[in-house]
């Protein structure tokens, strides 16, 4: 996926998949204005689609593989 990384608007906890409800880890930003939020599951399902018509693609989803630096040694 073609990403753009906008870090003046780093995703939160409250940010919600517009499909299901999930965590979002995607912001798609449209050709037309608006924009659209979507867990990693379905930011993956809809690739093709939302390439075509998106201005800018914010994906986050490295942050699921992310070990927290907080972690103890044996969480790593």
């Amino acid at each position: 996926m073609t990403t753009v990384l906008t870090p003046a608007n780093p995703l939160t906890a409250a940010d919600r998949c517009d499909r299901c409800g999930a965590q979002a880890y995607l912001r798609v930003v449209l050709l037309s204005g608006g924009e659209l939020l979507f867990c990693a599951h379905h930011g993956r399902k809809f690739e093709p689609e939302l390439k075509k018509i998106s201005a800018e693609i914010q994906d986050e989803t490295e942050r699921l593989t992310a070990v927290p630096a907080v972690a103890d040694t044996e969480e790593r």
